[in-house]
């Protein structure tokens, strides 16, 4: 459980793995993203103080970089790429996984989860399952992530603590929950948040209003304001379900993407909009127009019977794609491979078109797609010599993953988040040779999930 005194005086001083302050990563196939598409054979990153200094040919890095002065790691059966972008989840919700399966969103919310969540959410819930969150994601490559939850404060600790990069959504909603009790209350403790955590290494923050039909316009208006004063992103869900339209249509008069335009969040500094199932043809227009981004969730959007976006009209209009696992409890993994696969399949079913959306067009949009939709390409997301070592190691070394013509191609249709080797985050290692390294063990973490189902009612 995390100190009291923790969260209220400040981040707490986090005991993390050393920083191997330049090292040489070789491996079979190298993945930059830079340009997407692109695969290199037997290349070599270079790291050093967290960041990549340079990408050669293993060759000639052996004549630049020479043991013992530089540590090497060989990895000949491996592919290395930038880490995935997990850009929509609810990490905490992890304590509610599976408890909910098998209904549509609406009953989902209204008979499942809002009730648990009134009954159970706290700030050692919120720390404890996003622990929980943080873990499971590093162990499956998911370098960042960006999480829409209750209580900020305990998710930005337990995400400190994992060394996860992650940008923490403020919420604000309309209705009570154990966090606040309207509006005004939501928006003053997140900024509260995001005050005390700002300046701490790997987190950022956006704005998180839930959703239109849980938000009100003057609310919005005055999220907009924040977000261009803070220089803030603004995260919330969009048009999942096609009832949204309607009700909106039939209480305010105008459709949810109207609203956001009148009230002015679509003139934010970035808009992160999640689903986006139900988006008309005009309403793309906008978005990609405002330099929007969506978040592709397949799985949660299968799961819950909500719809199959349109992705490829997402790209043809300009906007800006990434992928998302959602919450635990409607998916119920935190897996970008799950992800890859889910969205694929779902494309080319849905669309009757094999070649809808390609495997590098899936690989692209869990990194660098992602990495654009938070607005930190310039930071993470390709293997671009200055930009931090955020990067994972993937083996094909089991006859599972043989053979082997297109490491692309395995990425999306072969590999599982188990088949991850090495994760590192700002050139901190994380995961070595299939081994997490992290502060909490297994069964510290088992231990907190094990409590809270005891906790369920």
């Amino acid at each position: 459980m995390m100190a009291t005194q923790d969260r209220q005086n400040g981040p707490a001083t986090t005991p993390q793995p050393p920083i191997q302050e330049r090292f040489v990563l070789a491996a079979a196939w190298v993945i930059p993203m830079d340009p997407p598409g692109t695969v290199l054979t037997d290349h070599a990153v270079v790291v050093a103080e967290g960041r990549i200094a340079a990408l050669l040919p293993t060759s000639e890095a052996q004549m630049r970089y020479p043991q013992p002065q530089w540590p090497w790691l060989i990895r000949p059966n491996h592919v290395a790429l930038p880490g995935f972008v997990n850009a929509h989840t609810h990490a905490a919700m992890t304590l509610l996984r599976g408890v909910a399966d098998d209904l549509p969103l609406e009953r989902w919310l209204h008979e499942a989860i809002w009730p648990r969540e009134q009954a159970l959410v706290s700030p050692e819930f919120v720390y404890e399952g996003s622990w929980i969150a943080a873990a499971e994601m590093i162990a499956g490559g998911i370098t960042t992530a960006l999480d829409m939850y209750f209580f900020p404060d305990a998710a930005a600790q337990a995400f400190h603590e994992a060394g996860l990069r992650a940008m923490v959504g403020l919420v604000a909603l309309e209705f009570p929950t154990p966090y606040a009790n309207d509006a005004d209350a939501y928006l003053e403790k997140g900024l509260a948040a995001w005050e005390k955590w700002r300046d701490t290494p790997l987190l950022s923050f956006a704005l998180a209003p839930h959703a239109p039909y849980t938000v009100s316009d003057a609310t919005f208006a005055r999220i907009a304001a924040l977000a261009n004063e803070l220089e803030l992103p603004v995260h919330l869900h969009l048009n999942e379900t096609a009832n949204e339209t309607p009700q909106s249509l039939a209480q305010f008069g105008v459709s949810p993407l109207e609203r956001l335009a009148r009230t002015g969040i679509l003139e934010t500094p970035q808009v992160i909009a999640a689903h986006g199932v139900h988006l008309d043809r005009d309403e793309l227009v906008t978005l990609g127009k405002y330099g929007a981004a969506l978040v592709h969730c397949p799985t949660s959007n299968m799961k819950l019977a909500s719809g199959a976006a349109d992705v490829t009209a997402w790209h043809a209009h300009g906007i800006i794609a990434a992928l998302g696992s959602d919450g635990a409890a409607s998916n119920n993994r935190l897996d970008l491979f799950w992800e890859m696969r889910h969205a694929a399949l779902l494309a080319k079913l849905t669309q009757r078109d094999a070649a809808a959306l390609p495997a590098a067009t899936l690989l692209e949009m869990a990194t660098l797609g992602g990495a654009k939709a938070l607005g930190l390409a310039d930071e993470i997301g390709s293997l671009t010599p200055g930009k931090s070592a955020d990067l994972i190691t993937v083996s094909f070394e089991s006859f599972l993953t043989r053979p082997l013509f297109d490491p692309i191609s395995h990425l999306v249709w072969v590999a599982d988040r188990e088949q991850v080797c090495d994760v590192w985050i700002a050139g901190v290692p994380k995961k070595r040779d299939h081994t997490l390294l992290l502060q909490k063990s297994n069964t510290q973490l088992a231990v907190f999930a094990e409590k809270w189902r005891q906790n369920h009612k």
